[in-house]
């Protein structure tokens, strides 16, 4: 598989686990407001395993590379 078919699978799978996990918060906070109105305004966020932070920053190929100038910079 060519890099940019992986960097394509990726971003589409990163996409499911996002969509998936905006519907499962959208469901539990109308739960939520059914079960107790007055708590719904004070609920966190839960995504569960339908989280993408386990996704994030995986693709570090060279096009997410700064040039050696500028991190020595910082």
């Amino acid at each position: 598989m060519s890099m940019d078919q992986e960097k394509r699978r990726h971003r589409e799978m990163k996409r499911i686990v996002k969509r998936a996990g905006n519907k499962s918060r959208r469901q539990q906070l109308k739960r939520q407001l059914a079960d107790t109105p007055e708590d719904a305004a004070n609920v966190e966020p839960d995504f569960g395993r339908h989280s993408s932070a386990d996704l994030n920053g995986i693709d570090h190929d060279a096009t997410r590379r700064r040039p050696q100038e500028e991190q020595e910079e910082e």
